[in-house]
């Protein structure tokens, strides 16, 4: 099987070898050039995944038999429907599914007119005035989102990023001023809570659900610093998560399952990857919100516990014929550390060189992905994002880190960055005191 791969990142990188794995013959479309794609490809063509005339071009010249796209950025200007024209099925929605994504406005309102449990309170605003009159008189913290496309970091918490409702309003007006994210705000309920994604293939009808990660999206250790677009991420060997109980699990994968039917009804079957960011409450899961693709760095947490054929799993998206039968995982624990470089976060240095002993990672037995790098000659360079993952994969989160850290020691640059506490029993340990204390 021929497959076009769109990205380059580390869950591009993940998605690619997991697909290389599968006997697939690859087609890379990608803006830099991220060595491991690049090796498992049998063509590589640099452009902007957003160019949807170069890269469909590039897939009907290459024959391509289905498109996997892994970033948002392309759904968003409709790649998968324009390759769907020329007869190249899509992992991945069309213009108008992926609004689960690029529209918060969108996955609010069909939650909401399909009464799908797990909502937050929401308004919509794209006016100063009511914002700011909704703020003034809303008794609790919100959470401040632009509606559309703001690389993850657009997001920010009262309480947390924005000490006061002056603070709020200051935000808000920025948003409604400079058109960040499509010039409309959503004012929603601070969920307050352990974060945790679900994560599932969709062939439009049936769901099929992965193992839960938990991302680590603060840039230092401690949970410290600024978003991110997330520092490393941990699953469990039996594919939930130490704070979690199996009927919260049950209540989140339900609500994944309500949103599929809720697109179908509305016309716009989803078909592709769906990812659910949840915050766990006191009341059970609550929806953050969906991605309309795998997550980053969740993506680099089930593929390397994938037992079942990805390209297969792709043929079965596309054709309409998912099963739960269809994917299987390993009952392995992850846990995933990102290299980025220095900065990150705030402001990256760039094009500085990062040193990978491959061979002495592969001997520790874990998992190497590269990401935002620019191979250059016979190293990799720094770009203003995540530069490379490493993942440990071991029968529990303990060892699972420690195979990670035995993998790290192998990556070395005067200018990188590393979040070393994540999969940690000290952090994990302190996630399950603080559900321990929101539920009371």
């Amino acid at each position: 099987m021929r497959v076009l791969a769109v990205g380059g990142g580390g869950r591009e990188h993940a998605i690619v070898r997991a697909l290389h794995d599968g006997g697939a013959e690859i087609y890379a479309a990608m803006k830099n050039r991220n060595p491991g794609i690049a090796r498992a490809s049998k063509e590589v063509g640099l452009m902007k995944e957003t160019d949807v005339e170069k890269v469909v071009n590039f897939a009907v010249r290459s024959g391509v038999e289905i498109a996997f796209i892994g970033p948002e950025a392309p759904l968003e200007v409709g790649l998968a429907d324009a390759l769907l024209d020329k007869g190249i099925g899509c992992v991945g929605p069309g213009k108008a599914a992926a609004r689960i994504e690029t529209s918060k406005s969108f996955m609010r309102n069909l939650m909401k007119d399909h009464n799908i449990p797990g909502n937050m309170d929401f308004e919509v605003f794209d006016s100063y005035p009511e914002a700011r009159e909704f703020v003034m008189d809303y008794d609790g913290e919100l959470a401040v989102k632009p509606v559309g496309l703001t690389g993850g970091k657009g997001v920010k918490i009262q309480g947390e990023h924005l000490p006061e409702k002056e603070d709020v309003l200051g935000y808000v007006k920025e948003i409604l001023d400079t058109s960040i994210g499509g010039g409309a705000v959503v004012l929603e309920e601070r969920g307050k809570g352990e974060e945790f994604t679900l994560q599932a293939f969709c062939d439009g009808k049936t769901m099929v659900p992965m193992p839960v990660v938990q991302d680590h999206k603060r840039a230092y250790e401690g949970d410290r610093g600024p978003n991110t677009g997330g520092m490393g991420s941990y699953s469990m060997a039996d594919h939930g998560l130490p704070f979690m109980t199996e009927g919260e699990y049950q209540q989140a994968l339900e609500i994944m399952d309500l949103t599929v039917n809720a697109m179908a009804d509305e016309g716009c079957p989803y078909v592709g990857i769906l990812y659910g960011q949840f915050m766990l409450t006191r009341k059970g899961p609550k929806v953050i919100e969906f991605n309309a693709r795998f997550g980053d760095p969740e993506a680099m947490n089930v593929l390397p516990i994938l037992t079942s054929n990805l390209a297969e799993i792709c043929e079965s998206i596309v054709d309409g014929t998912l099963s739960t039968s269809r994917a299987s995982f390993a009952s392995k624990a992850t846990v995933c550390k990102y290299v980025v470089p220095e900065g990150y976060g705030t402001e990256s240095r760039a094009n500085m060189p990062i040193k990978v002993d491959e061979k002495g990672i592969e001997s520790e037995g874990v998992w190497l992905y590269y990401a935002s790098v620019n191979e250059e000659g016979d190293g990799v360079l720094t770009t203003t994002s995540r530069s490379l993952a490493v993942v440990g994969v071991e029968d529990d989160i303990e060892n699972a880190e420690k195979a990670c850290e035995r993998g790290l020691a192998h990556v070395q640059g005067e200018a990188i960055a590393i979040r070393h506490d994540i999969g940690k029993p000290e952090l994990v340990q302190r996630r399950i005191d603080h559900m321990k204390k929101i539920r009371g």
